[in-house]
């Protein structure tokens, strides 16, 4: 199993949030026993102080909801931290995709995608969103499982940060039809045993935050998965 912590940023800042009700996230250090701060460097050393995770999801929300952008910001850590793989998540369309670093990879959330599957020239991560229990999105991209890469993020913004745990029924029948696919677990990991509940219908990764963030998760235990 392996964790991939999440980072959200709004209007600059690292936020914690709840059920994807993004107007009412607060700055992270507000709910974090990592980091005294919001400001993305010190969540990101707090992160790497718990644990030397080589890979981050961000997502930009500002850029996801088309209030501006936090590019500087995520392209200084893409320079800063060169042996760091950071999954990029900012409302990109399929049409958009260009190459970047090489320790970068574009994310592309369902939520956002206006027109429909395809395939893509360049590498790129699917997530399958969710928002009450509903695909969000073009819904081609929930029936056309040719056009899915190998990495595929499943999210249930319902679940994130909300203590329920993740969709188990969901991501074990997904993996059930496409089980040459890797899937990642997105919102609502609670606790080690969340963890083990995945590995048993097959998933392997999992975005995680807020577990991370009240020490619900120890490094120990992140070792030892």
């Amino acid at each position: 199993m392996r964790i991939i912590p999440v980072i959200d940023l709004k209007d600059g800042l690292v936020v914690h949030a709840v059920r994807g009700d993004r107007a009412r996230y607060q700055p992270i250090h507000l709910h974090s026993g990592l980091s005294h701060r919001s400001d993305i460097d010190a969540v990101l050393t707090g992160f790497l102080t718990l644990y030397p995770f080589n890979r981050f999801y961000i997502a930009d929300l500002n850029a996801i909801t088309g209030s501006g952008n936090h590019r500087e910001l995520i392209e200084s850590l893409l320079y800063k931290y060169p042996d760091i793989d950071f999954w990029i998540d900012n409302g990109r369309q399929i049409s958009d995709i260009t190459q970047g670093p090489p320790n970068q990879k574009w994310v592309l959330g369902t939520e956002s995608q206006t027109s429909p599957a395809r395939r893509a020239d360049q590498p790129f991560i699917l997530s399958l969103d969710f928002k009450n229990q509903q695909a969000a999105g073009h819904p081609s991209w929930f029936e056309q499982a040719d056009c899915w890469p190998d990495d595929i993020i499943v999210m249930t913004l319902s679940r994130v940060g909300g203590n329920q745990g993740p969709d188990l029924e969901k991501l074990a029948e997904l993996y059930r039809r496409n089980p040459d696919k890797h899937f990642i677990a997105a919102g609502g990991v609670r606790h080690l045993d969340d963890l083990n509940h995945l590995k048993k219908v097959g998933i392997q990764s999992a975005l995680v935050a807020t577990a991370l963030h009240s020490g619900a998760i120890s490094a120990d235990q992140i070792r030892n998965l």
